[in-house]
């Protein structure tokens, strides 16, 4: 019985091993939960699938909301970022803005551009988080490789391929890197309160204390009876 109980965790390891790298494989935001309004820089984590082929040529699409975006140089990468035009220019401290970012595309050259197989690499942005507190924003991304296949990450978070996607919080909240599943963070309505009630763990947690501390005084108690027998004579 024993063997087969080990056989048994064993599986739901290796089980939970598997899902863990599936989790990995998928694109994702580093952090995933920022306060609205905030001026973060973000990393877009890019795994090769593929046992076979590079991948050279990243595509992001960016939601509505991001004025203007950074790339950070990468060796053998260039960055190309398109625009499309507001319906409204937006008032910023440098003047009236009429176009906002549409989509990010970064194409790889030479040696260095390049996701082999069993790695991954970071696109690295800077911007300012849209004010869209409580609102999830997804980003379609599209990742090529050199033997002509394309992954288009445009799912949602319960497909194969989830389109990556940040949580904005409200703009007195912290950056967060909210860990798990790499497809993305959970529902604002899932973030642990700021208020600093207990989480569903730390109540388990506290449980098993509290399991421990009876069983323990039950095996005193039963303890201190074995000696008051043993303690006894029989008479005559």
């Amino acid at each position: 019985m024993r063997k087969r109980l080990i056989l048994g965790a064993s599986a739901g390891l290796a089980g939970f091993a598997l899902l863990a790298t599936s989790a990995q494989a998928h694109v994702s935001f580093h952090p995933n939960v920022l306060p609205a309004g905030a001026n973060a820089t973000l990393d877009i984590r890019v795994p090769n699938e593929m046992d076979n082929a590079n991948t050279t040529k990243l595509a992001v699409q960016v939601p509505p909301g991001f004025i203007d975006i950074a790339t950070q140089p990468i060796p053998g990468w260039s960055a190309q970022i398109k625009t499309r035009k507001l319906a409204t220019p937006v008032q910023t401290d440098d003047g009236p803005v009429s176009e906002e970012v549409s989509e990010i595309i970064w194409t790889g050259s030479g040696a260095d551009g390049r996701i082999p197989p069993d790695s991954f690499q970071n696109f690295a942005i800077s911007t300012q988080i849209p004010d869209q507190s409580g609102h999830v924003l997804t980003f379609k991304v599209l990742q090529y490789y050199d033997n002509g296949q394309v992954v288009r990450w445009i799912g949602p978070e319960s497909s194969d391929t989830p389109a990556p996607t940040i949580d904005v919080t409200d703009a007195n909240g912290v950056i967060q890197d909210v860990a798990g599943s790499e497809a993305g963070p959970p529902a604002i309505d899932q973030l642990p309160s700021s208020s600093g009630s207990p989480s569903s763990s730390d109540s388990a947690s506290k449980g098993l204390g509290i399991a421990a501390l009876v069983v323990g005084a039950l095996g005193l108690l039963a303890g201190g009876i074995a000696l008051v027998r043993s303690g006894r004579r029989p008479a005559g």
